[in-house]
């Protein structure tokens, strides 16, 4: 059985009872200015959700520095994304399962060495992912945070860019900083704010005002607002239990605001483009990789 039919034995999530396989794979790159602002718990518990809803969902950790997301789910991998690139495994082989049939590609911590992909590796990245297309309904890349050339290389090739902030300005500054970014080097016009640790909704749709109104007079961009997630101490002690928010205390206020971010990204329109298609995803790799 070659890479591909094994990965679609591997991705047939019990949650799909008729074998079928969607048509496209919609890939979103979550993303924040700041460090701290609660991305990686964001990427988790959504994932968890959209499997829950019978999706099949792929988080690429593309934090090559200093990864978590495995940590966040309790899992210890042999094998991440540093071995695959240091060619001494393939992606198959460093692919892990999570909770409610997520698949994870982990990355690694504490080594700077991948901090930077060089365009033999992210040649090698492409090939690799290439023969998984269209074996997942969805593709979750959790970035690291900041402006690094990472962060703008998986960003600009995903479908959808979702941008994380707080409340505080620091969170608030740097998101715009990064939408600036890739809006004025890279022609990125859309944009999606989730505005996590928020006391109430009034003050999640206070950053999303203020935002805007920056955006609008100085940056040719558009930005959705996604909704927001509430501070919620149980959300440390999930973290420590190494458990999603959502699985741990599923009738809590913050795991519906997950829920309602996850129906939020089902129903967001799907371009009819082809970049509709995770082909045009891997396309996009392929075009920066030649940059690098």
């Amino acid at each position: 059985m070659d890479q591909a039919g094994t990965l679609r034995a591997m991705t047939n999530s019990p949650n799909r009872t008729d074998g079928t396989y969607s048509s496209a794979t919609r890939v979103f790159s979550i993303t924040s200015g700041k460090g701290g602002v609660g991305k990686t718990a964001v990427v988790a518990n959504t994932a968890f959700l959209l499997a829950k809803m019978g999706k099949r969902v792929l988080i690429l950790d593309a934090d090559l520095g200093l990864a978590n997301i495995d940590v966040v789910f309790g899992l210890a991998p042999s094998h991440n994304l540093n071995h695959f690139f240091a060619g001494d495994c393939d992606l198959l082989s460093i692919l892990v399962d999570g909770p409610m049939g997520i698949k994870i590609l982990p990355a690694g911590s504490g080594v700077q060495r991948f901090t930077r992909l060089d365009s033999r590796q992210k040649m090698r990245l492409l090939e690799a992912l290439d023969s998984m297309h269209n074996d997942f309904d969805f593709v979750l890349i959790d970035t690291e945070a900041g402006i690094s050339e990472n962060v703008t290389y998986f960003t600009t090739a995903a479908h959808e860019i979702l941008v994380i902030t707080t409340p505080e300005p620091t969170a608030i500054t740097d998101a715009y900083a990064l939408m600036k970014l890739l809006s004025n080097q890279y022609h990125e016009k859309h944009f999606n704010l989730i505005v996590n640790f928020i006391k109430n909704e009034e003050e999640a749709l206070d950053v999303y005002r203020k935002l805007t109104m920056v955006a609008n007079r100085y940056l040719d961009i558009s930005i959705d607002y996604m909704g927001s997630i509430p501070r919620d101490k149980q959300m440390i002690d999930a973290i420590r239990k190494q458990q999603v928010m959502v699985q741990l205390y599923p009738e809590s206020k913050t795991s519906a605001a997950f829920e309602n971010l996850a129906r939020n990204l089902m129903q967001e329109p799907q371009s009819l483009e082809a970049k509709g298609s995770i082909q045009f995803f891997w396309k996009r790799l392929l075009d920066f990789g030649n940059k690098g």
